[in-house]
């Protein structure tokens, strides 16, 4: 990502790298205080790598309605919002089909793990269709969940963007000045922003420098989001390589023709979903973004770039990965 002169910080946190950039310098720690804080809620809320959250709790539920909090209630409203929006393609109940292809533990444990002996994993050869986001019933009042169907949840497909608008809206209503948190490429933009805007490096992976093969664009408000199926990656046995965005129709990673898709919208969630569901849709999500007026640049995996709803032009093709 590229920076302008203002109060900037990093760290890791949801297995990535966390970006926070304030537009006055002197804010930085009390912006991160609040990050902090508002970070752990949702890992406490919606981890699905420790036992101790409110999603594992659920998952272990067997079917039974199961009570839970505010914040979980409104992640897991906002997952549902995204499956209704894409038909289904961006879905929370691809829990056990990550798990059966290896994602059941924090990423860099995967990644950094020995690849497993002999042939792939019998699930990857035979997975199917997931349970579906109508397995999942949310009443708010009073705040119930039951998963039918043997339904398991993964919300990471809209968790991390949800925390980046939750962690800049309030930094922004707290502190008065203008945020912008990255969490993973997850971008949200609040409060008032430095002059100019703030610049951004748009790239496959989001930890890649500025002199990646990539676009650098500005923006003001709202989100930015960055899909990509060759950076969160893994051996599952066998030569084969799997990566961690599951097609709900075939509980498998989606095969597409895009290798990564950034989109702009007018938060983070809104972003990410449209840049999921692309990859998911493959072929399709080019006239889909283009009738929903999504702002979207697609790479191929030959490295050449698509354009949609008003997207900057692209100085050039990126470069293979």
């Amino acid at each position: 990502m590229t920076t302008l002169a203002v109060g900037s910080d990093t760290f890791s946190v949801f297995g990535t790298t966390a970006t926070l950039l304030v537009s006055d310098p002197g804010q930085v720690a009390a912006a991160r205080a609040i990050a902090d804080a508002e970070l752990a809620a949702v890992d406490l809320a919606c981890s699905r790598f420790r036992p101790d959250s409110e999603l594992s709790r659920l998952n272990a539920a067997d079917g039974a309605v199961t009570g839970v909090s505010q914040l979980f209630a409104d992640l897991l409203e906002a997952a549902l919002r995204a499956a209704r929006l894409t038909d289904g393609d961006v879905d929370p109940t691809c829990g056990q089909a990550l798990a059966d292809i290896g994602y059941d533990r924090d990423f860099e444990q995967i990644r950094t793990a020995e690849p497993p002996a002999g042939d792939a994993p019998p699930r990857l050869r035979r997975a199917g269709r997931v349970p579906g986001w109508r397995s999942v019933r949310l009443d708010r009042e009073p705040r119930l969940v039951q998963l039918a169907g043997g339904a398991q949840l993964d919300l990471g497909a809209t968790a991390k963007a949800w925390a980046a608008d939750r962690c800049a809206a309030v930094i922004a209503g707290r502190l008065g000045c203008g945020v912008l948190v990255s969490l993973g490429g997850d971008m949200a933009a609040a409060g008032p922003a430095p002059a100019g805007g703030w610049r951004v490096r748009v790239t496959d992976d989001h930890a890649a420098g500025p002199a990646a093969p990539g676009q650098t664009v500005t923006i003001t408000s709202g989100g930015l989001a960055t899909s990509s199926t060759t950076v969160r990656t893994w051996a599952v046995g066998g030569g084969q390589r799997a990566h961690h965005i599951i097609n709900p129709a075939t509980g498998e990673p989606a095969r597409s023709c895009w290798r990564t898709v950034s989109v702009a919208a007018g938060s983070c969630v809104d972003a990410n979903t449209a840049s999921t569901a692309a990859i998911i849709r493959s072929a399709a999500a080019l006239p889909w973004l283009n009738d929903a007026g999504l702002p979207a640049r697609l790479v191929r995996a030959d490295g050449s770039v698509e354009t949609t709803a008003g997207w900057p032009r692209d100085p050039g093709p990126a470069d293979a990965a």
